[in-house]
């Protein structure tokens, strides 16, 4: 059951658990004046310092990076980062980049509609904010794919703007230390988190001292009040921590309600031509929208049509089957391989929504990841 939080600070620090058999005592609830204070000096002292989108006051390279890192660990998204940067210097250089030239550098970091909405984003700070980023919290959560708690960050370590947030981090900080009951994805439980999270911004203090609070933030939950063992011998909030203090930490925050994962199935035709493979153009939206992908169908029959439609020879062979875990659903893939008929009247046929590629240059298209290692496991058994 959710916790029910005022919009002060001593009420929002006080949070009464449901009566539970663990349930927690109101008085046992830490109210915790000086949250900010403590967390300020141990980002100071503890926290990161040196990932290479911090020392900067660049509102360009600040908002690259938090998209980047939604839902995605920050070792993953380095790399990805670094490249972004070299192809795309500014807001500019990204806003008139073609689509296609976006998506190959995104391809393997995921939830493609980050990508989508990124390249909107750029061109609409080009085209409607004379490529400036807008300071306030409200005028950037306007911009595509910028959330309250991504315009929040942005806004602080660009802007020093006191604002709130609230990514998978901090909820589960906030949760352990102040003894939130429910699932933090809930409505009603989340409501409660951004107005004990409003409660918790520190007052009177400069604009670095607001970065370091809110850099603290994501630190903390992503370096010692991790998911699975936290280290809480080093949490400055340990001694006051209500999941600490009763032996919760694996309990707080709650797990979302399990539900059965659907699983899907596809069939995907890799048609060879020597050593180059179609690929197909996937729609702008939807799964891998705007990424080269394999033609698809949805059962081996049309597969084997599919085929034909494209100018395959008459043998269709199947290779090892593969599975990709999405957030709501499991798809797992059949693919078949084909050699292409040049003497047939359809090997001759181009479409602007297919293209051949070598396999020696796998890299210059934006292809999903599981597709990607279809191909890469093709280009091994040709060597």
């Amino acid at each position: 059951m959710s916790a029910s939080v005022s919009s002060t600070a001593s009420s929002a620090a006080s949070l009464s658990a449901s009566a539970t058999a663990t349930s927690i005592a109101s008085s046992t609830i830490p109210a915790l004046s000086d949250f900010s204070v403590r967390l300020i000096a141990w980002q100071r002292e503890h926290g990161r310092h040196d990932l290479p989108w911090q020392n900067t006051r660049d509102p360009y390279r600040i908002w690259l990076s938090e998209i980047m890192l939604q839902q995605t660990q920050v070792s993953t998204v380095v790399p990805y980062y670094a490249r972004f940067l070299a192809r795309f210097p500014d807001v500019a250089a990204l806003a008139c980049a073609p689509a296609d030239d976006v998506m190959t550098l995104w391809a393997g970091l995921g939830y493609y509609t980050r990508a989508r909405n990124l390249h909107r984003c750029a061109q609409v700070v080009v085209e409607q904010h004379g490529g400036r980023f807008p300071e306030s919290v409200e005028a950037l959560a306007d911009l595509p794919g910028i959330g309250r708690s991504t315009a929040a960050a942005i806004a602080s370590f660009a802007f020093g703007a006191r604002a709130t947030i609230l990514d998978g981090n901090v909820k589960r900080v906030l949760a352990r230390v102040f003894g939130v009951e429910g699932f933090p994805g809930e409505k009603k439980v989340e409501n409660g988190m951004w107005l004990l999270a409003e409660s918790l911004l520190p007052v009177n203090v400069t604009d670095d001292d607001v970065s370091a609070y809110t850099q603290g933030l994501m630190d903390l939950g992503a370096t010692l009040c991790v998911r699975g063992k936290p280290d809480c011998a080093r949490c400055p909030f340990a001694v006051d921590c209500v999941a600490k203090v009763t032996g919760r930490q694996r309990e707080l925050p709650a797990a979302r309600p399990k539900k059965t994962v659907p699983t899907r199935r596809t069939w995907m035709l890799l048609l060879r031509d020597g050593d180059t493979v179609m690929l197909e153009k996937r729609p702008p939206s939807g799964i891998w929208g705007g990424l080269w992908s394999l033609p698809e169908a949805a059962d081996e029959a049309a597969l084997v049509q599919l085929a034909r439609d494209f100018g395959a020879s008459a043998d269709v062979s199947p290779l090892a089957p593969l599975t990709h875990v999405f957030t709501h659903f499991r798809l797992d893939i059949e693919p078949r391989l084909a050699e292409l008929d040049r003497s047939s009247n359809a090997a001759n046929a181009r479409d602007a929504e297919t293209v051949w590629m070598s396999l020696n240059e796998l890299d210059a298209f934006g292809v999903p990841a599981p597709v990607r290692k279809l191909l890469e496991g093709l280009q091994g058994s040709l060597i």
